[in-house]
């Protein structure tokens, strides 16, 4: 089976009995055990059951009741509790943890006939912009062995390059769906925060926090946005939002759209430097399929960085106050007292990234410092959504680059915490904001893949895929894959 097909293809190969679900499945899973060893996306493989789940998705389209996704092998960040199976977080603390319940997202996919192949790579709770920092080793940009994927959601978007997966499930708190997608040369879907349940995503930020999307075009993420969204009673922050487009694309392709006003943030557009060229042919591209292109102004955007890491941080620093060694994960040895226990379990367990977060977001909600820091970043955060929302009454999405540059090698930032920060300048507000917002592959730099952002109002994501779509109409980028083939 041909390795680059894209999910569209395989559901029409499918619904054609051109192949099997079960050969599929191993025609993947054949992949994985080839290709893992120098690529480390995946932290497990679930070979047993994804072939059982494989036959049951094939008895279920023999007898006419599968849906679309019925029998398609994805795989799952390991951030994303399922039954049965580790759920990681890419950390020692959760090395060997067993979740008894799937996340909602999981459970609408297995109700929907989706294979789970197995858990993807991951910077530890999802604290990272290179896919470095997880307790099982880097991954590697399928591009280039020595360049990083791309964090949090690294080991989701190298399977999709490497073809080790149809589709991947990630998550985006400041950019770890929209960064690695760029680096790895795929399309990743950020939706609008209360898209899709949180329940059983392991919390990092919970403000912040969405479950999204990795794909080869933005045609294949609308086969699985519908499927995944919606309100959840398990969810206090999903969004009862009704789209009935999202209904509509759980049976039907998605149809570009044909014109369209897009937004160009002056803030973005400065000292571009290698994704210069990029963005001026995706504009020249866009404006010959329809659209119009017109200047709009984020006046805070500059503030994003620093913002977002204060919020995060805080959040972050409540978020894993659980993991205490004493109800579940990790647990030192021998402890000596409560303290003790405390203290080691969380020193031996969080690596050092996830304990730098922890010790900033303590010290911004510490007594004294709550005002100053803490309290002023929301106040930020809120000028920078109403900066997106003002934009928003003159066009209908923002276009802005992705990454400041391709994937960086392996280890040349980790003793730059600041420089490793500004991978995500240009993601972050749109996080901050809540906003949907997708990455498309739109160039290269020295054989490296180059991707742009899309940036929607809030529920937007039928514009935002149309949009992507109609410029992948018109390219080819999101079809490339290293080794020069498409």
């Amino acid at each position: 089976m041909d390795s680059n097909a894209s999910l569209s293809e395989l559901i029409r190969g499918l619904q054609a009995a051109e192949f099997s679900s079960v050969e599929l499945t191993r025609d993947y899973l054949q992949r994985i055990s080839r290709a893992n060893g120098d690529l480390n996306a995946f932290i497990t493989v679930c070979e047993e059951s994804a072939l059982a789940q494989a036959e049951r998705a094939d008895q279920k389209r023999a007898a006419g009741a599968g849906t679309a996704l019925c029998g398609i092998p994805m795989a799952y960040k390991d951030i994303f509790c399922t039954k049965g199976e580790k759920t990681t977080c890419g950390s020692k603390m959760l090395a060997d943890f067993v979740a008894p319940y799937d996340a909602t997202a999981v459970a609408h996919l297995k109700s929907a006939g989706v294979v789970m192949l197995g858990k993807t790579n991951m910077d530890e709770f999802a604290m990272g912009s290179s896919n470095e920092n997880s307790f099982f080793g880097a991954v590697a940009n399928p591009w280039d062995h020595d360049r990083v994927a791309g964090g949090s959601s690294g080991g989701s978007a190298c399977a999709v390059t490497a073809g080790l997966a149809a589709a991947t499930l990630g998550t985006d708190t400041g950019g770890s769906i929209r960064q690695p997608a760029a680096f790895c040369g795929v399309s990743g879907l950020k939706p609008t925060y209360g898209r899709i349940s949180r329940y059983g995503m392991v919390a990092f930020a919970s403000s912040l926090d969405q479950a999204g999307i990795f794909a080869a075009s933005a045609a294949d993420i609308a086969r699985v946005l519908p499927f995944i969204a919606g309100v959840d009673p398990k969810d206090s922050t999903s969004s009862d939002h009704e789209d009935g487009w999202l209904n509509l694309h759980r049976d039907q392709a998605l149809q570009p759209a044909g014109s369209g006003r897009i937004g160009l943030p002056r803030e973005y557009f400065r000292d571009l430097g290698v994704t210069d060229a990029t963005l001026q042919a995706t504009c020249r591209t866009l404006e010959a399929a329809g659209f119009t292109l017109r200047d709009v102004s984020l006046p805070h955007v500059d503030a994003a960085i620093p913002c977002y890491y204060i919020i995060a941080g805080a959040e972050a620093s409540t978020n894993l106050s659980r993991y205490d060694g004493v109800r579940y994960g990790y647990r030192c040895e021998n402890p000596q007292s409560l303290e003790d226990l405390y203290r080691r379990s969380r020193s031996e367990g969080f690596g050092t990234e996830v304990k730098r977060r922890i010790l900033t977001g303590t010290y911004a909600l510490s007594v004294g410092y709550y005002d100053a820091y803490y309290l002023k970043a929301q106040k930020i955060r809120r000028l920078i959504q109403q900066d997106f929302l003002t934009a928003f009454n003159d066009v209908d999405l923002i276009l802005a680059p992705t990454t400041p540059d391709v994937a960086f090698r392996r280890g040349d930032l980790l003793d730059d915490p600041v420089a490793m920060y500004q991978q995500d300048i240009y993601t972050i507000p749109a996080s901050l904001a809540g906003l949907p917002a997708i990455s498309i592959p739109a160039g290269e730099h020295q054989g490296l893949p180059l991707g742009v952002q899309l940036i929607g109002p809030h529920f937007a994501e039928s514009t935002l895929l149309e949009t992507a779509a109609a410029f992948q109409r018109e390219t080819d980028w999101h079809r490339r894959r290293p080794g020069g083939t498409d």
